[in-house]
């Protein structure tokens, strides 16, 4: 397509707009060369720790706690933004495949999402506005209802991040990142080949997101039931009912243009009323609570806004 021909491009969203890194590649290389792992298990940070005890260190005595508004008059919504995505990590990251009702397809990583039920198996997932237009990947799932959600794998990360460029209607994510289309058994939108877990999914919901100052549609939050699974077979156990993480090697969204790693884990029983309510620390734990005033933190909110 001639320069001339191609369209204006796409508004950008709040995560392009607070990108700005000169000389990213200088930075780049000033830093240690990504280095190979295998998932391993460590103890947990107090691994003898009882009933009662509370955190394993007081520092956090030593700090402030700063009250925010996020409708405080001297703040934007980029503020929200930046703290949010910087606070609320990690994140999973899907690459959404969709096909709109005129046959493009589109491709597209998302952080707001999260798997809320599991029969039936659901997701959500958030879409933010670009500066006031609906993006190709929820107008594709209003349009047909379908998508596949896959998971990001370190093998295929920067193919992946590469999808999210701003690139003009019209050219191919698919093309321009090099991942491959992998057919889908029950939805139109193809699977990402590369991802050891993808699944493909249909709309059950949606919810528009209103700004509470402007009254303007700031986003959309879609509600997907997933119909089909797809697995890479070195990844799952003989059950079919768990994916090797060291297989996975998932990868997640912290702030900014932040990934981080799953190199580690620790495993942590879940507690059992019936078991430790008998130990003398749930007793004691239990009779120093009982009449305790639980609101501890003397800071107010409105004093440091």
């Amino acid at each position: 397509m001639p320069p001339s021909e191609i369209p204006l491009r796409r508004p950008k969203s709040p995560a392009k707009l607070v990108q700005n890194r000169p000389d990213f590649s200088k930075t780049q290389a000033s830093r240690p060369p990504f280095e190979e792992y295998s998932f391993k298990y460590t103890q947990p940070n107090s691994p003898h720790w009882t009933v009662g005890s509370g955190a394993n260190s007081d520092g956090w005595k030593k700090h402030e706690t700063i009250h925010i508004d996020p409708h405080a008059a001297d703040r934007t919504p980029l503020d929200n933004y930046r703290l949010l995505v910087s606070g609320i990590i990690p994140r999973p990251i899907g690459v959404i495949s969709t096909q709109g009702l005129d046959g493009q397809r589109n491709l597209a990583p998302f952080s707001y999402l999260q798997i809320v039920n599991h029969d039936p198996p659901i997701f959500t997932i958030g879409f933010t506005m670009g500066l006031g237009s609906l993006k190709d990947t929820p107008r594709h799932i209003l349009e047909t209802k379908e998508c596949t959600i896959n998971v990001i794998s370190e093998h295929f990360v920067e193919a992946a991040n590469y999808t999210s460029v701003d690139a003009p209607a019209g050219l191919s994510e698919w093309d321009l990142s090099g991942l491959t289309p992998g057919e889908s058994c029950v939805v139109t939108p193809p699977r990402v080949s590369e991802a050891v877990f993808s699944v493909e999914g249909r709309l059950v919901h949606h919810h528009d997101w209103f700004s509470p100052r402007t009254g303007e549609n700031t986003g959309l939050l879609a509600i997907v039931e997933g119909v089909y699974f797809h697995v890479r077979a070195d990844a799952l156990n003989e059950d079919r009912n768990a994916i090797d993480a060291s297989v996975l090697k998932p990868v997640s969204r912290l702030g900014g243009i932040t990934y981080a790693r799953s190199i580690t884990g620790y495993e942590i029983l879940r507690p059992s009323y019936g078991r430790d309510k008998g130990k003398e620390e749930f007793r004691k734990a239990v009779e120093e609570q009982n009449g305790a005033w639980y609101g501890k933190d003397e800071g107010h909110c409105g004093s440091n806004l």
